[in-house]
């Protein structure tokens, strides 16, 4: 598949045409709405193994058991998430971003359709939870390459002066993801009995998906390639294999991102999907009130996110995304002291403010991984290195808490550990170069030895934007 040349054509239009405006705003409602979906499918199946699948695949195991083996299935998405990076991130610096977004999205919306129709293990026995894996490694595949291509639509296209926010509307597709997938099975166990929300009422919305991908891929379906790969692509600009090349030449920018990401992916999940059953199981408050949490955290993330990511365009990446990092570090011990504190109230704030520091990490975060690969390569690398995070960090994360609180006994094993993830990105962050200020549509900015700190990075911009670090 290659890129229609009248496209390209487009899509190099001049910056200042009211088409290259008009394709700004269709990137980044696209990129949005795009991540929307995705998250929407995934924190679907996070919720419902948390509330749902232990009695309805697990039904022999004990409650614990149960929990562990359900958030199993949960971790298996993020397992498969960097390999969907690796594979959808060849492509997508092959035949170009829009093409590999429309192939994620339409995977996604597949496999959670087919897990809202899915019978439990009363019905077809041990076929259920093996299917429900093969199901959840499709979703991880799928969220793997989503999110680079999202994140480069929207930065690519957009005023190269403002990609810390530009980067950072595609990373509120986790918190409307969140607020639309907590938002509907609250509303569902609101109106139906127990009874009816374990039988049917939890499906709704995994079927309700087919919907939203349709309107995904309307959107998609109407934007172009991104000006920086379009030049690539006519230019025949392009690496063979450019997963291999990104691993090869940009290991460190890979590696660095991903232990960046600790802080941000380990108490995002714990706060998502832990939470949950700590508070409905260990703490007695209803499955309403849980939901409710976590949606009113999500909330307030909507605004959390692009403030930050407008703010590191102006302070720069590292020093917003340290800071709050530095927090969450903090805010897990504040966090279980509300949940244990016995006073709905302080429970529920402590849940509603804990994605702030989430989000001073969340925003930046997108362009700083980005801009730390060239043009070529960036769909691969920068996938990888935010993929592998999911792996060491978030899925593992509510069976690492689930096990803490079983085996230690204390509840503040949980935020130690947070706290560890906290130094580990602090460290990684320290390490990154930072090119908020950076041209990044000029490949020789990532050549160190030809570059040098504070010159010009390219013809557009000599003069007025400089490589190297701030």
């Amino acid at each position: 598949m290659t890129l229609d040349p009248r496209s390209a054509a487009a899509s190099t239009a001049a910056e200042d045409s009211p088409e290259h405006r008009r394709q700004i705003r269709k990137a980044a409602l696209a990129s949005t709405v795009g991540t929307t979906i995705e998250w929407y499918d995934f924190f679907l199946y996070n919720t419902a193994a948390a509330l749902i699948f232990p009695a309805l695949f697990f039904p022999e195991s004990t409650a614990y058991a149960g929990r562990l083996e359900s958030f199993a299935t949960y971790a298996v998405g993020f397992a498969a998430r960097p390999v969907g990076a690796a594979i959808f991130g060849h492509w997508g610096d092959r035949i170009g971003r829009k093409a590999t977004l429309i192939i994620t999205l339409l995977g996604m919306g597949l496999a959670t359709t087919l897990v809202g129709v899915l019978p439990g293990t009363g019905t077809i026995g041990s076929a259920a939870p093996i299917l429900l894996v093969l199901l959840r490694l499709l979703q991880g595949l799928a969220v793997g390459g989503e999110w680079s291509g999202s994140v480069l639509l929207s930065m690519e296209w957009g005023d190269q002066r403002r990609r810390g926010l530009m980067a950072s509307l595609p990373q509120l597709g986790v918190a409307f993801g969140l607020i639309l997938g907590t938002g509907f099975l609250y509303l569902l166990s609101w109106r139906l009995t127990d009874a009816q929300f374990q039988s049917w009422g939890w499906r709704v919305p995994f079927v309700f998906s087919l919907v939203m991908v349709a309107i995904g891929l309307y959107i998609r379906i109407r934007i172009l390639e991104t000006p920086m790969f379009a030049r690539r692509l006519e230019r025949r600009d392009i690496s063979r294999l450019p997963t291999v090349d990104a691993v090869r030449r940009h290991w460190k920018p890979i590696l660095l991102s991903a232990f960046a990401r600790l802080s941000e992916q380990a108490p995002f999940y714990v706060i998502t999907s832990f939470t949950l059953v700590y508070l409905t199981e260990d703490q007695g408050y209803s499955k309403t009130f849980a939901l409710a949490a976590i949606l009113s955290a999500a909330a307030l993330e909507v605004v959390a996110v692009p403030l930050y990511g407008h703010l590191s365009d102006s302070l720069g990446r590292k020093r917003i995304y340290m800071i709050g990092a530095a927090i969450t570090g903090v805010y897990g011990f504040v966090l279980f002291a509300a949940m244990d504190s016995g006073v709905a109230v302080i429970a529920f704030l402590g849940v509603f403010l804990a994605l702030i520091p989430h989000g001073m990490q969340y925003g930046p975060q997108a362009s700083l991984i980005a801009e730390s690969f060239p043009t070529s390569l960036r769909y691969a690398g920068a996938g990888m290195g935010y993929q592998l995070a999911s792996v060491i960090a978030g899925g593992p994360a509510p069976l690492v808490a689930t096990y803490l609180l079983a085996h230690t006994g204390s509840v503040y094993s949980i935020p130690a550990a947070i706290l560890g993830c906290a130094v580990v990105t602090l460290i990684a962050v320290s390490l990154m170069e930072d090119h908020s200020h950076s041209d990044i549509d000029d490949d020789a900015t990532f050549d160190r030895e030809l570059v040098p700190a504070g010159a010009p990075t390219s013809r557009a911009n000599a003069g007025n934007v400089t490589g190297g670090q701030e």
